[in-house]
């Protein structure tokens, strides 16, 4: 097979494999759906975050534009015409879907409702990565995978996965901590994962859960913080997002409000945390 076919090939075989795998999994989650038994971990399970079901095109979705944006980004240099074609196309499908990204994700028709700037937050996060990609930025940027190149020892190519271990592992902690945009921006720019991992987790995140909802004090300063901190951000995303949705109008403090009680909650306690003790009461007489 002549070289150029090559990622070609490997593509089908992904596509074939996939399509496959995926079949077998959901019609193994169809047939098992009535099931009152306890699942194990190995499993598979429908995925979804609180009533919202994620189907699988959402992570296709995402799939689809971060590989393609590789492509557009590493692939051949500026100078091939076709190729530039290309992803200027890619970038108007790139749009086109994630404007309605939302639909996707619901499965229905929640445009011009509050489900719908789920939209507007995809395309948010999609500028954001292109343009530090534009800027010269790259993703992993503690190690420069260059050393993987040039050099072929062993403890150099010990360094560099160290290095990417390292930063995944910062990159996972910050988003267990609820910092999506800290977690995204911080693939490029490294410092703010250490910042992102040190300080206080966002009280609705899985970290608060597990290591806050038995620490009250911890809980409470996490609540004042996110409430003080997400006041501006969510002024400017409301007008922000009603400007892009065809309503440009500076929010008043009702809707700001209700925007900070709808997003700022205490995370649940684990299932399995018992319940603190009550105090014991002294009887009288």
């Amino acid at each position: 097979m002549p070289p150029g076919r090559v990622p070609l090939m490997w593509c089908l075989i992904a596509f074939l494999l996939t399509f496959f795998v995926t079949r077998t999994i959901v019609r193994y989650i169809r047939a098992h759906a009535d099931s009152d038994a306890p699942k194990k971990w190995w499993q598979p399970r429908n995925i979804g975050h609180g009533t919202t079901h994620i189907h699988h095109v959402v992570i296709g979705v995402i799939l689809v534009m971060v590989s393609g944006l590789t492509m557009v980004t590493l692939a051949v240099d500026g100078g091939v015409p076709e190729f530039t074609a290309a992803a200027i196309f890619f970038g108007i499908g790139s749009a086109l879907v994630l404007d309605e990204f939302a639909l996707i994700l619901h499965l229905q028709d929640v445009y011009w409702s509050e489900d719908g700037r789920t939209s507007v937050d995809a395309v948010f996060a999609a500028v954001a990565v292109a343009g530090l990609l534009i800027l010269g930025f790259n993703p992993l940027s503690f190690f420069d995978i260059t050393i993987w190149r040039d050099d072929d020892s062993l403890l150099s190519r010990a360094l560099v996965v160290g290095s990417a271990a390292f930063t995944l592992g910062m990159a996972v902690i910050v988003l267990l901590k609820g910092k999506v945009w800290t977690g995204l921006v911080g693939m490029f720019i490294g410092p703010l994962l250490i910042i992102g991992a040190i300080r206080l987790s966002r009280p609705h995140a899985p970290w608060a859960r597990w290591r806050y909802t038995t620490r009250p004090k911890k809980m409470h300063r996490a609540l004042e913080r996110e409430r003080y901190l997400r006041r501006p951000f969510v002024q400017a995303n409301l007008w922000l997002q009603g400007a892009i949705a065809g309503m440009p109008r500076f929010p008043d403090d009702e809707a700001v409000e209700a925007e900070l009680d709808r997003e700022i909650h205490a995370a649940p306690p684990p299932v399995n945390t018992p319940p603190e003790p009550e105090p014991a009461v002294q009887a009288a007489g």
